[in-house]
């Protein structure tokens, strides 16, 4: 039996820019959720670099998690398509009613508007996580606003919040924080 063969279709055709999925912010300073393209990478690495004590990855990574991940992530931009919030995570596969946020990234110039609740918010809300009931992510002791985030989530959605130590300091080498495991759920998308 033959297999026909699919065609190939590049990474930079499978995240064309697209519409935004929501618009949010004031009317005079509207900004604009949608999934990530690879004209994104250099502008969500330069927004992570602004945004300590976040863990800046390369460049590269951004890439791919504009255009590999793209379903899973979400940015923000003003109206000069300035990226101003950023959210990468991923579907576990060991667990595919928990979505794992890996970082949330709110320039300075979206700070107060509730940008980062809006791009979980945004992430959660598509079909293709519908299946999601759970939420995941890691919090050093000491990073007070992506705790006050995950508080708000997860009295907003009605879910609990338990945490944990996942990463020692020895595990990350002896010259970061440790990291605790956060889970809120489950929670029902459809109430997002």
């Amino acid at each position: 039996m033959n297999t026909p063969i699919q065609p190939f279709t590049p990474s930079s055709e499978l995240a064309r820019p697209t519409v935004a999925d929501a618009v949010v912010g004031f009317s005079e300073a509207p900004l604009y959720i949608r999934k990530p393209n690879a004209e994104d990478g250099w502008g969500i690495y330069e927004l992570i670099k602004a945004c300590p004590p976040l863990d800046v990855n390369s460049a590269y990574a951004y890439l791919l998690l504009a255009t590999q991940f793209r379903d899973t992530c979400a940015v923000a931009t003003n109206e000069e398509s300035e990226i101003v919030g950023f959210v990468s995570g991923y579907v576990k596969d060991n667990a595919p009613d928990t979505y794992f946020l890996w970082q949330v990234a709110v320039g300075e110039k979206a700070r107060g508007t509730g940008l980062a609740r809006r791009l979980v918010e945004a992430i959660l809300s598509r079909p293709e996580l519908a299946d999601v009931h759970h939420l995941e992510t890691t919090i050093t002791p000491d990073n007070l606003a992506s705790w006050g985030l995950f508080r708000r989530l997860a009295t907003r959605w009605h879910a609990p919040l338990n945490s944990r130590e996942y990463f020692s300091t020895e595990q990350l080498g002896g010259e970061h924080d440790p990291e605790n495991l956060v889970r809120i759920g489950p929670f029902q998308t459809d109430h997002i």
